[in-house]
Parts: structure tokens; C-alpha cells; sequence
């Protein structure tokens, strides 16, 4: 995978006035994957004058949005006040989110995330181990998190390979994804939920944290009638099948609801100061 990738840009991130010790530089790369056959584009967020200590590793999920989400400006300002570690933040930009994020053993029912397994062999399995032999990383402090599409994405990958990922963060994740429309009369959302479904018959994974983030404005729908917004019941029970399998709230699983928070970019990027902290405290 190594000599796959090319740095197309590179540019030394602006230094901000006062700040000792919280300036990020950036780069670019690009590489053509064989599993996902199409070309990847990376940013990589990285601290200034790396010197070979091993940094914590975030891979993110819908990269293309870190300047909406200010994600560099973000990192700099909590580095600088001495509230997160310094981390390495990688930013994959997304292909077709229809097919590439979802769940990888099970499409949905319109036939949505058949690239799902072909996603997550390349992280997994090309860009990891390019970026190992980059950058010092410390592979005992590894978390993915997405948004959407994407932190259904990051949920699936890391719950299945918590080899290599302890922290999980899922911003207005589509928990949604289901083996049958809600339409049908014989829909029933205690089963037919993917993600929950994987969840509940799954093994509990030793080391595991998860985080999750809603808006109360999220969506609109309520399919079930019972007042509460689905983007907020899916997380929910998505918590209550974690909680079940020995995961405890407050330690092992943060919920963060943001009242008046939509589905957009504005509100994850007001969320993201608190994942950080969560997931990288100083």
C-alpha cells in the first residue's frame, strides 16, 4: 500500500497567534485502491514537528467535510488549551456513500451498502498499514467515527474488529438500516434493525467504548408513533443492546443529545469538541 500513495498537496497548516504547541500541518494523498477500485483522497491532519513519539490515530469517516466541520481549527484550540492529546486525524473522503458505508455482511433492503466489506478491507487493510509505516501512531489508541451514512460505517467496522479500533464515535448515525421496509406490514423494528440485529448476536469485545451524538432535530419522522424522533430511538436502542451485552453507560458508552441540533454539518461541528475530549483527553 505504501508505495500506492502519492502526496499530491502539502501545506504547512496556519500558525495561530499565541498558540505553543497546537499547530497542526496537513497533507493530501492519493492513491488508487484495488478493493475499493476508484481513486481514495486522504487528508491527514497531523502535529507539527512530529518526533517519533507514537500519536493516537483517528480515522474519519466523510473526510471531504473537515473544513465545514473546522476540524483543524478545532484540534489546534483544544491541543493548545491542553485538553486532548495530540492526534493524528485522517480524513477519508467518501465515494458512493450509498454503497460504500452501511453494514458489510448485510445489504439493506433496497440494496444499499454493497460495498460496505470492500470499505472496510480497505481500511483495514490498506490504509492502516500505510499509515503505520508513515506515521509513529499508537495502535493501542485507535478510534474511527463517522457521520450518517458514515458513523453507521465506523460503528460496523469497529464492533468487528476491536483489534484495532477501542473508541467508536457516531455523530446523527443512520441506525435506521433495515433487512425490510418500514412500509411492509410485517416490519418490526426489533428485528429487522441491521446494526441491532449484528449487536445482539454478536460476542461482547473486551476494551471496547462507543460515543454517540443526536439531535433533537434530526430527522422529522417518527415511524413508531411514540413521540420520540427515530434518528434519537434507533441510537437509543442501539445503547440498550450494547448495555445488554455488558457495556456500561457513563464508562463505556457516552450519549451526547444536542437540543435543537440538526442533521448538518453546523451541529457536528459544535459536537466534535466534546468527542475529542472524550476520545483523546489529555
Amino acid at each position: 500500500m505504501k508505495e500506492k500513495f502519492s502526496v499530491i498537496t502539502h501545506k504547512t497548516a496556519h500558525f495561530m497567534r499565541g498558540l505553543v504547541g497546537g499547530r497542526y500541518d496537513s497533507e493530501r494523498f492519493t492513491s488508487f485502491s484495488p478493493k475499493l477500485n476508484r481513486q481514495v483522497v486522504v487528508d491527514v491532519l497531523k502535529p507539527h514537528h512530529i518526533n517519533g513519539s507514537a500519536y493516537p490515530l483517528l480515522i474519519l469517516n466523510d473526510g471531504q467535510d473537515a473544513d465545514a466541520l473546522q476540524l483543524k481549527y478545532t484540534a489546534e484550540r483544544l491541543w493548545h488549551r491542553g485538553d486532548i492529546l495530540p492526534v493524528l486525524i485522517v480524513c477519508v473522503h467518501a465515494g458512493d456513500r450509498m454503497q460504500e458505508y452501511g453494514v458489510a455482511s448485510e445489504k439493506d433492503f433496497a440494496g444499499r451498502g454493497s460495498r460496505a466489506g470492500a470499505y472496510a478491507d480497505f481500511i483495514l487493510n490498506e490504509l492502516l498499514p500505510y499509515l503505520r509505516g508513515k506515521y509513529p501512531i499508537d495502535s493501542k489508541q485507535q478510534a474511527i467515527a463517522g457521520f450518517s451514512l458514515g458513523a453507521l460505517s465506523a460503528i460496523d467496522i469497529g464492533w468487528n474488529n476491536a483489534q484495532e479500533f477501542k473508541k467508536i464515535g457516531a455523530f446523527s448515525g443512520s441506525f435506521w438500516w433495515r433487512r425490510k421496509d418500514s412500509a411492509a406490514v410485517d416490519f418490526d423494528e426489533k428485528i429487522h434493525r441491521i446494526m441491532h440485529s449484528q449487536i445482539r448476536d454478536g460476542a461482547w469485545q473486551d476494551g471496547l467504548k462507543f460515543w454517540f451524538q443526536t439531535g433533537t432535530k434530526d430527522e422529522p419522522f417518527d415511524r413508531n408513533g411514540n413521540g420520540v424522533i427515530d434518528s434519537i430511538d434507533d441510537t437509543l436502542d442501539l445503547i440498550a443492546e450494547l448495555t445488554k451485552k455488558g457495556y456500561r453507560p457513563f464508562h463505556d458508552i457516552v450519549y451526547h443529545e444536542m437540543p435543537g441540533g440538526e442533521h448538518n454539518q453546523h451541529t457536528w461541528a459544535q459536537a466534535m469538541p466534546v468527542f475529542l475530549k472524550w476520545a483523546f483527553p489529555a
